[in-house]
């Protein structure tokens, strides 16, 4: 006889399924869209008739959509109607906390960015930040996508950050502790709220919508204010309990005598942090005062001892990315830093030093760029949102639009 738990085990399990089956539905449409359903059925593995059943539940939530196509003269049988991503529909919210300043954007279905924007807030309290945070996406909201719905916010930021609670654990830069981020956005904004680290953002965003390669596995090495790194092998991210991998702000690296706030000299963060890159530049009188956007724009226009300097950052990034590569042995790892898209030579220079010191034996097909330059922040911050779409459409993110859209209210 059957144990009382056999039935909800096995609705569960279905359920699973399908939210799994819709999933790989939906990732085809966003990989090769427009795409007629037996193609999508022939990517899947699964049936027809499955393959029916999810564009028709995906369109009715407002993620796919009918393209009619002029069928050509004489065609006999039934007409060809693709099927695609509907970025009219609905609109992702972003936010980035980075050291200097937050950066809150709107994305679509693809992982475009539509619009953003940068808000300085030295010296604000978290909440305060938070707040103003909110207030901005509510304007982008209304002046950019009034017709759109709000599918929720993704919050990315530096240092420690939990993504199962929606907390930044620890950012030393900005001083927050125990900072419960998803609560006070979702209380501020009444929108579901994701929030995770950035590396760990960018390796979905690349693994979505960026590099061909990342769905193999990555290794993510963001260098800015704050230093740290994700990895993501077949299906999934690591993140490890409360979400604390991917430190690397600590690693040794060679010839370097900066002091770090752990009590040691030559840590890795410490040493290519763009603060620390500032006021190196203005110790030697290449600019006037210690500003990281100065110098690099300086280095981009060609100035020498500016883009020496950067190729000296570029060198020590490229040891953490030999020792990562060694280490985890990715199908490619991926080097985000605002020099490595405008100072000509920087990715080269990381490149040398995996060459030198890695046993990778191509580090031009293996170390890449970010497939979002520019928009890298903002594209972080939508990325940890649009991951739980595509991981789930079928789940509790688009419950309160399908319940406002069968009442009339969406």
């Amino acid at each position: 006889m059957p144990s009382p738990v056999d039935g909800p085990q096995r609705t569960d399990a279905r359920g699973v399924r399908r939210s799994a089956s819709a999933s790989a539905v939906l990732r085809a449409v966003l990989d090769a869209g427009p795409i007629a359903r037996s193609t999508i059925a022939r990517r899947t593995g699964l049936s027809a008739a499955a393959v029916t059943g999810h564009t028709a539940e995906l369109a009715r939530l407002g993620l796919l959509h009918e393209l009619v196509e002029p069928e050509p003269r004489g065609r006999v049988g039934r007409p060809h109607v693709p099927v695609d991503l509907d970025t009219g529909r609905h609109v992702a919210g972003a936010l980035h906390l980075a050291v200097h300043h937050a950066t809150v954007a709107l994305l679509d279905l693809r992982g475009n960015v539509l619009v953003q924007h940068e808000e300085p807030h030295d010296g604000l309290a978290a909440e305060d930040l938070l707040a103003r945070a909110a207030e901005i996406l509510d304007d982008l909201l209304l002046g950019h996508a009034p017709d759109r719905e709000p599918l929720g916010l993704g919050v990315a930021a530096g240092g420690w950050v939990d993504r199962e609670s929606g907390t930044v654990v620890e950012h030393p830069p900005l001083g927050w502790r125990n900072v419960p981020v998803r609560d006070l956005l979702a209380e501020s904004t009444g929108l579901p709220v994701e929030v995770d680290g950035h590396a760990r953002a960018l390796v979905h965003a690349e693994r979505l919508f960026g590099h061909p390669r990342a769905r193999e596995s990555i290794v993510q090495l963001f260098t800015g204010n704050v230093v740290d790194a994700a990895f993501a092998t077949g299906a999934g991210v690591h993140h490890g309990p409360r979400s604390a991998a991917g430190v690397v702000a600590h690693l040794p690296v060679d010839d370097s005598t900066e002091p770090c706030r752990c009590g040691r000299t030559g840590c890795l963060e410490a040493t290519v942090s763009e603060a620390t890159l500032a006021r190196r530049a203005a110790e030697s009188g290449i600019v006037a005062r210690p500003d990281f956007p100065e110098l690099l724009a300086l280095a981009a226009s060609g100035d020498s001892a500016a883009v020496r300097l950067f190729h000296e950052r570029a060198r020590i990034v490229g040891q953490a990315a030999a020792l990562l590569l060694d280490v985890l042995n990715p199908a490619v790892l991926v080097v985000v830093d605002r020099s490595v898209a405008r100072v000509p030579g920087c990715l080269s220079t990381i490149r040398d030093e995996v060459r030198r010191r890695s046993r990778c034996p191509d580090p031009v097909e293996t170390v890449a760029a970010t497939s979002f330059p520019g928009t890298e922040l903002a594209t972080a911050g939508g990325a940890v949102l649009l991951d739980v779409l595509y991981e789930d459409p079928l789940g509790p993110l688009l419950t309160r639009w399908a319940r406002a859209s069968s009442t009339g209210r969406a």
